[in-house]
């Protein structure tokens, strides 16, 4: 009897396209199964031997969230490194540790949500730490290299795939889910899309994940700018995961849609593919899903294109081919020696030097004195792995220097805290305790990590214990026991000292002393800022009061030593100071929270004053994962580094020791002062003049600033227009005595433009080696597309005739050589109103403007904001064949005027009277007589909740 082998499926041959194996794949799936690949944890389907799939594992600088791993530096110093191939090379090595871990974990995802291209426009939001850079070329050059990486460079599968965060416009974490970021066209178009823009053109990047907040009044998850842009810009299929929770936020707190079946179906319709929704449980998606089937809000064949979009991923990450797959044997690369030299050649790269008298770097024989609240901490932020190795700046000292010749002073206050029953505050000795705590299958779970119910509580007793008290600024502290654990609450809500670090997704370990009684008396309530309670004495131990708890406890605080005092001795005795300030990455300024000011908390300008005071040759270095704003006029040396991952230690101390001279650039601007910053909800970079392109004031620090131990002179720029590119080069020289790494940067400028255009733009860079004396001659290609605009009145990209200026520098102030280049190109014309109208977001000019959505599903109108009156400007409009008639597209109630040239009103236009509770999306035309001619500056004044979407004229 001859047994028959069953034919192998379509979809399992690999010898044929993916589109067919996807098509063949489709066909056998039922509608039931493809409805449960919507969700983020796809079901297995035993009957075709598919497996389950998830969407999503966290590799912003490392893997994440899985447990030990190699972290390198936060995605804004990868950013400050300025250098394309190095992030190239960080990308691989978290792509092959994705692999390694999924080896031993098939929890460990393939589809990576990484990396960040949110532009850092505005320095004060709390996610600063994730993006590259506030210059859409920078952001998009560094996230192309790290995609790359990711991918790898197999023609057919990829080793990862990377999903691109947060499309689109967001920059604030206050109000995240329901605040919109009002983004004219040109911003749109010149700024936010093109980070995502270039990146997805490079060909690397698998999908994008959509952000929480609204864009023009429309939630980012139904986005029409999905498949109007983002899905034209290549043709791969591009899988498009929601944010958790998000697909949810569209009713319980946007209130965008009545229902979760029109939500779900509106989602989907806009191109969401997988929904993050509800953890791992994807009972209520699915539910939503064959609800929105059953009333005909959506069809198979809308189901069909989302699966399609997510299998095809699946398939390039081979998971049908695992004898074909070249990445399926990447069972080995994991903390390797050349993972860990890049982790430490990253933080190298990633330091700053902001200023320098000459202080650095520091000869081998300096007595230094360390001090501050990061000197010997290696912090981690929400998104980075379990370290494997670790090296604090302290450390870093000690073996570079010699510990004889290092001396450290923290900084924190001492204190005890003494009850009104005059006993003390207790850490009892942490005794016996259990592993830290991880998930089910062995792996650390970030969201259990708020706090350890295996150590004993605190108590009271007639000594007490001396804690360690850090005030972190607006006044939320830390308490650190003597043996380093900090007092978190766990969710039995008692106090203990039982954490390393202070983290969770909630923090558990910060609290406010709130003033009670007179201030002589120096009595506190002690709040725990994690569950809002104050902190009581009860007989079985410290907890958080409860409503049937006891009442909260009165403390009165004794300081045994202040922080400056430690650091004024250690500084008094050293030839040099090294104070090392900066943030904790899960407090004051992380997801979910913005920061509130540029300065450093006052804590640390008490310790940066007091070793000023005591040692004038004071370096002040900044371990942040934003800029702060620090004067640096008494500072004889100043330099920054993002929070650096496993290396950050050893690359500070060879870079103040001199054997590596820095070479990191500041990837957004350092302000000055707060007053510098627009609102924090401001997304007009243009009206408001933000960042390097249109901040018209004094920075601290410009964009692109970093100085060197060498020095380097620049020659011989030559441009030319060559085509569609233009192709610029100069020679750039060492002239300096040590070999050191120069970021040629190189700028354009529209000399004469007809609309406001950016003071200067990056237009390309390159981070290059010279040793002394050596020369080398960097050339550069830029596009002309580089020197377009996006020309409201045409609707579309335009490159303006006229002379363009090309600037060759150390950063967008320290330009070297300048030359200028004359460009053919399309002129301008003034807008052809009659034929054209104005749609109302098309404006040149605004004030007092919000942008919102004309419908549920595109379009834009504006409306003015609440309690200002809007004005808007639309330059040069054509009304030469002459006019009569106006008639404008308008919903809500309210008054629009319209006026030529800052004149009189020549028109009122006032919808009819409306219900108490006017539809927005209820438009109306409004007509009335208008006469002009030739061209002119239209004006229009919006007062009251009026939306108005279009401006038609007529003869």
């Amino acid at each position: 009897m001859t047994v028959r082998t069953p034919p192998t499926p379509p979809f399992r041959d690999p010898r044929l396209p993916f589109a067919k194996r996807v098509d063949d794949l489709l066909a056998r799936l039922t509608l039931d199964e493809k409805v449960s690949f919507l969700h983020q944890f796809a079901p297995a389907v035993e009957r075709l031997g598919i497996d389950a799939f998830r969407t999503g594992q966290e590799a912003l600088h490392g893997v994440a969230w899985m447990g030990p791993a190699t972290v390198f530096p936060q995605a804004v110093g990868l950013g400050a490194t300025w250098n394309d191939e190095l992030v190239r090379r960080i990308g691989e090595a978290v792509s092959k540790e994705v692999r390694a871990m999924r080896a031993r974990d098939e929890r460990v995802g393939l589809n990576v949500w990484a990396p960040t291209v949110n532009l850092l426009r505005h320095p004060l939001w709390g996610r600063n730490e994730e993006g590259y850079s506030e210059d859409p070329g920078l952001t998009s050059a560094i996230a192309t290299a790290y995609t790359r990486g990711l991918r790898g460079d197999h023609p057919t599968y990829w080793r990862t795939a990377p999903v691109l965060k947060h499309w689109l416009a967001h920059n604030n974490e206050t109000h995240r889910d329901t605040t919109s970021s009002s983004v004219r066209p040109r911003v749109l178009h010149e700024y936010d899309l093109r980070a995502f823009r270039d990146a997805v053109r490079a060909g690397a990047v698998a999908g994008v994940m959509p952000a929480y907040n609204l864009v023009n009044g429309r939630p980012n998850h139904v986005s029409p700018h999905l498949g109007e842009h983002l899905r034209t810009w290549t043709d791969q299929d591009l899988l498009v995961c929601s944010d958790a929770g998000a697909p949810s936020n569209l009713v319980d707190s946007e209130h965008y849609f009545a229902t979760h079946e029109e939500a779900t179906a509106a989602a989907l319709l806009a191109g969401v593919d997988s929904f993050t929704d509800h953890g791992t449980d994807p009972a209520k998606t699915v539910a939503r899903l064959r609800a929105a089937l059953d009333q005909g809000l959506l069809t198979e064949a809308d189901v069909d294109t989302a699966v399609r979009r997510q299998v095809s991923v699946r398939f390039r990450l081979g998971e049908f081919d695992p004898e074909h797959d070249p990445y399926a044997a990447t069972t080995g690369e994991f903390d390797t020696p050349e993972h860990r030299a890049l982790a430490q050649e990253a933080a190298e790269q990633a330091v700053v030097l902001l200023k320098n008298d000459g202080l650095l770097p520091l000869a081998p024989g300096t007595r230094i004195a360390v001090v501050g609240l990061l000197a010997d901490e290696c912090k981690l932020d929400w998104y980075s792995g379990t370290l494997l190795h670790r090296c604090t700046p302290l450390e870093g000292l000690y073996e570079r220097f010699g510990a004889e010749r290092v001396d450290f002073a923290e900084g924190v206050d001492r204190v005890r805290l003494r009850t009104g029953s005059g006993a003390w505050l207790h850490v009892p000795p942490a005794g016996e305790a259990d592993e830290p705590v991880r998930g089910a299958e062995g792996a650390l779970d970030p969201a259990l990590l708020a706090g350890r119910t295996d150590l004993p509580p605190l108590t009271t007793d007639p000594t007490g214990t001396e804690l360690a008290l850090t005030d972190w600024g607006d006044g939320v502290l830390t308490l650190r026991a003597p043996d380093g654990r900090y007092l978190s609450v766990a969710d039995d809500g008692y106090v203990r000292a039982s954490a390393d670090q202070p983290g969770g997704w909630v923090v558990q370990e910060t609290f406010r002393l709130e003033p009670h009684g007179q201030p002589h008396e120096n009595r506190h309530l002690l709040r725990h800022i994690g569950t809002g309670r104050h902190v009581c004495v009860a007989a079985d131990g410290v907890k958080v009061a409860g409503e049937d708890g006891p009442d909260p406890e009165v403390f009165e605080l004794v300081v045994a030593e202040r922080g400056e005092e430690a650091v004024a001795r250690a500084a008094a005795g050293a030839d040099v100071v090294l104070v090392v300030a900066g943030n904790d990455p899960h407090i004051g300024g992380r997801e979910t929270e913005d920061r509130t000011t540029l300065r450093l908390p006052g804590h640390q300008e008490r310790l940066l004053s007091a070793a000023r005071a005591a040692n004038p040759n004071t370096a002040l270095v900044l371990v942040s994962a934003y800029p702060y704003a620090v004067d640096p006029e008494p500072l004889r040396a100043m330099l920054w580094t993002a929070h650096g991952g496993q290396a950050a230690g050893t690359a500070l101390a060879r870079v103040l020791a001199g054997d590596v001279s820095p070479a990191g650039r500041l990837p957004q601007t350092w302000y000055a002062n707060d007053s510098d910053l627009p609102g924090l909800l401001d997304y007009d970079i243009i009206g408001s003049r933000q960042t390097y392109l249109y901040f018209e004031g004094t920075p601290l620090f410009p964009f692109g600033h970093g100085l060197s131990y060498a020095s380097f002179a620049y020659d011989g720029l030559t441009a030319r227009a060559d085509g569609e590119t233009v192709r610029v080069s100069c020679t750039v020289t060492n002239t300096g005595d040590v070999t050191a790494d120069e970021v040629v940067q190189l700028y354009l400028r529209a000399v004469n433009p007809s609309v406001p255009r950016p003071r200067r733009e990056l237009a390309a860079h390159r981070r290059i080696t010279l040793a002394p004396g050596g020369s080398l001659e960097p050339v550069f290609e830029v596009p002309l597309s580089a020197f377009e605009f996006w020309d409201v009145a045409q609707g579309r990209r335009r490159l303006e005739p006229g002379p363009y200026e090309l600037l060759v520098g150390a950063s967008s102030e320290d330009i070297r050589l300048r030359t200028t280049l004359t460009l053919d190109g399309e002129p301008g014309a003034p807008r052809p109103v009659r034929e054209r109208g104005l749609e109302a977001a098309d404006f040149d000019e605004q004030s007092g403007i919000e942008i919102v959505d004309r419908t549920r599903t595109s379009g834009d109108a504006v409306t003015a904001a609440t309690g200002r009156t809007g004005e808007l400007v639309y330059r040069s409009c054509d009304f030469r064949e002459g006019v009569r008639e106006v008639a404008a597209e308008l919903s809500g109630a309210g008054v629009a005027e319209i006026s030529l040239d800052g004149g009189p009103v020549l028109a009122v236009l006032t919808p009819a009277p409306a219900t108490p509770r006017p539809d927005p999306y209820g438009y109306t035309t409004v007509r009335a007589e208008f006469t002009a001619e030739g061209v002119h500056d239209v004006r229009l004044e919006l007062r009251g909740p009026l939306r108005l979407a279009r401006v038609g004229f007529s003869g």
